[in-house]
């Protein structure tokens, strides 16, 4: 079935009204009828399972026959503290982060941050074009929420806001125990928030970790090999997809 996503605020009663450029793809491009079926996903979690009722040249109106709550959704919230990496790799991180099921990324400033975002116009534009590619990669990986991108913080400011969440977990280059990290990750069943912290290009100065395990966060290990930092997420990421899938 076509998937299309609203505004909360397109959605009445018992209706849902269609703007925008979604009309000429529905009408022209799809050549969708009167009567034909639809599913339109409002961002935020829910699936609207609608019939299209009538259509003109500005709007198409869809009854709705049932709501649900999006499938694709993993249980879990999941929040990835991203230290900020050179070039262009924070693009390929978010949209590859967002297939995978996160939440929320949340650029970080750490010790060995290369990249200093001190201009605030180009910030903003970085968080505009790293908004932009999370809602194309929601939208082609059939998402139910469209996840966000923070505004870059502080390490300080990161370790604040991680500190209520139920789990935190920071792969790092010197930790070891393979066990023991697979015990850690098993815990992640049934918790409502999951923090990842993953460092940049330089990796974690000492004292970043030891400031993470001052507040009760799990360094752990994923494996024998260094991995990048554009690489690093990815691999917690999929692996707690594993652990986290409900099919």
């Amino acid at each position: 079935m076509n998937r299309f996503y609203i505004e909360q605020n397109q959605v009445q009663i018992d209706e849902i009204v269609i703007t925008g450029a979604d009309v000429n793809h529905i009408k022209n491009v799809l050549r969708m009828k009167k009567g034909e079926h639809i599913l339109l996903c409002d961002s935020c979690g829910k699936d609207y399972h609608c019939r299209i009722k009538s259509m003109d040249g500005s709007a198409i109106v869809c009854q709705i026959d049932e709501v649900r709550t999006t499938a694709t959704e993993l249980p879990t919230k999941i929040y990835l503290f991203q230290g900020l990496p050179k070039k262009d790799k924070m693009e390929l991180i978010v949209q590859k982060a967002v297939e995978l099921g996160v939440t929320e990324v949340i650029p970080v400033m750490m010790k060995r941050t290369i990249v200093k975002l001190e201009d605030k116009k180009k910030e903003a534009k970085k968080l505009e074009r790293w908004q932009s590619i999370a809602t194309s990669a929601a939208k082609q990986s059939n998402r139910g929420v469209i996840p966000t991108i923070s505004e870059v913080l502080t390490y300080k400011q990161a370790l604040e806001r991680a500190k209520e969440m139920d789990l935190v977990l920071l792969p790092y280059e010197n930790e070891e125990g393979m066990e023991g990290s697979r015990r850690i990750i098993k815990e992640a069943v049934g918790k409502k928030s999951i923090g990842i912290f993953i460092g940049p290009e330089g990796g974690y100065e000492e004292s970043e970790i030891e400031q993470a395990k001052e507040l009760g966060m799990n360094p752990i290990t994923l494996g024998k090999r260094i991995l990048r930092t554009e690489t690093a997420g990815l691999a917690i990421l999929s692996i707690l997809m594993f652990e986290l899938e409900t099919i």
